[in-house]
């Protein structure tokens, strides 16, 4: 007996029966004949079984895979009618695949006018694919409820169109996630720009008492000659009293003796001329300190780097101990584009981090070294502190990442001076110098001869 249950016959007997005038050798061939074709037979079957077996398992995963799918998925054929849905559509519109196969797609639309819309965006006739189109279908409670769907054509293995598959999500869910998603966005904008100026607050805040020697003198200036301005305008007052109370001769030239009128008037020009300076000076320091503390404004203007650099030295250094010595070698002609204050912030925090890190040496000191090369200023800022180490090198720019002890510092401010010098097309890196200490390159372009004024 075969394997499907046929019974094999007998050599013997068909030779037995053999018809007159049939030699036995064609016979022999016949019989050989008969077993390869019985053979081959076997052979269909049990590849036949096997692929019926591969069937059935693939049948079992596209069954557990459309099962699983939680949007709602429906196989029309080329009339618009469902052939299959998935799990997700049944519990949806609370109708089993025996009761919804057969019938239109339309008929699962809240809206029957609808229906056109459908036969023409959804290309359930012309097979054309359709993105995203918003309709309302009936839930199982009744209820309309708007889903986003989506309709792409199916072909068959020759390339003949059968019909649609549509897919979609209830539009709601849709909504709740997206709004999730904005919130989140805006909050994260709104927590980045509120670190970005705490980090500046801060900067700010270490710097205050230089600041405040920085302003003590033109102040002190100021408050000195008004002084002296008081007392000669007594003096004057006095003397012009005299003149018009009817005073002549020697007696009134002895008052002017006794007054030293002619010596305050020599000195008026340079009491007045000093105060306007020391009131410049004063409002030239507030003006940097507004323009530092102030949020970021996309500022596009030529400005003098050089002036930043002694400007931020001078603020840092007015703060940091009195051992901390910093050498400046700069050329002229270092002229960039972008914004003073952001790039004053980088230069002070560079410096700043400089006088941290060099701070446990007898003699700290930062060396900063400016050129031209090419079209590009490079500025150079090596201390003399222990360098930094070579697992750090890799996360020096990384946001919140920090070598100094709690509370003294966010590590926010070499991330935030590193996106400022981006954003002015420049390049920040770090490393550490040949002969010791950390150092940092910054690069930046040299602005166009545009003969417009400079941006203080």
């Amino acid at each position: 007996m075969g394997r499907s249950g046929t019974p094999r016959p007998d050599s013997s007997e068909l030779l037995a029966g053999q018809p007159e005038g049939v030699g036995e050798g064609a016979w022999i061939d016949v019989i050989q004949k008969m077993d390869e074709v019985y053979s081959d037979l076997l052979q269909y079957e049990v590849a036949l079984e096997e692929k019926n077996a591969k069937l059935e398992e693939s049948q079992g995963f596209i069954l557990s895979v459309l099962t699983s799918i939680s949007d709602i998925l429906v196989v029309c054929d080329r009339s618009g009618r469902i052939e299959e849905v998935n799990r997700s559509l049944e519990d949806f519109c609370g109708r089993p695949l025996a009761e919804l196969r057969g019938t239109p797609f339309v008929a699962l639309l809240a809206d029957p006018q609808a229906a056109v819309l459908v036969q023409e965006m959804f290309g359930l006739r012309a097979g054309a694919a359709v993105h995203d189109l918003e309709l309302a279908l009936r839930a199982a409670d009744g209820s309309a409820v708007p889903v986003s769907l989506n309709c792409t054509p199916r072909y068959s293995s020759v390339g003949k169109s059968q019909g649609v598959v549509i897919t979609g999500r209830p539009v709601g869910e849709l909504r709740k996630a997206y709004s999730a998603l904005r919130q989140a966005h805006e909050d994260l904008k709104r927590t980045q720009q509120q670190l970005l100026h705490s980090e500046k607050m801060a900067s700010l805040g270490r710097l205050v008492a230089g600041v405040a020697h920085e302003l003590n003198n033109p102040i002190s200036f100021v408050l000195g000659n008004t002084h002296a301005l008081r007392r000669y305008a007594g003096r004057l007052a006095e003397y012009l009293n005299a003149v018009h109370g009817g005073v002549q001769g020697e007696a009134l030239d002895d008052l002017r003796h006794q007054l030293r009128i002619d010596r305050i008037l020599a000195d008026l020009d340079s009491l007045i001329e000093g105060t306007v300076e020391g009131a410049e000076r004063t409002r030239d320091i507030v003006d940097g300190l507004k323009r530092f503390s102030a949020l970021d404004r996309e500022e596009n203007a030529p400005f003098d780097l050089a002036g930043v650099i002694q400007r931020s030295v001078t603020w840092v250094c007015k703060a940091a101990p009195e051992r901390f010595a910093v050498e400046l070698q700069l050329p002229p002609g270092l002229v960039v584009l972008g914004s003073p204050g952001q790039m004053q912030q980088v230069v002070m925090n560079l410096v700043q981090n400089a006088c941290d890190a060099s701070a446990g040496q007898a003699a700290p000191a930062l060396h900063i070294r400016g050129e031209v090369q090419g079209g590009d200023v490079v500025l150079r800022f090596h201390d003399n502190g222990p360098g930094i180490e070579s697992q750090h090198l890799a996360h020096i720019f990384d946001p919140f990442f920090t070598t100094k002890p709690v509370g003294r510092g966010t590590g926010l401010g070499l991330s935030i001076s590193y996106g400022i010098v981006e954003r002015h097309g420049g390049q920040l890196l770090a490393g550490n110098h040949v002969a010791g200490g950390a150092e940092f390159v910054l690069r930046l372009p040299l602005a166009p001869s545009t003969g417009k004024p400079l941006a203080a």
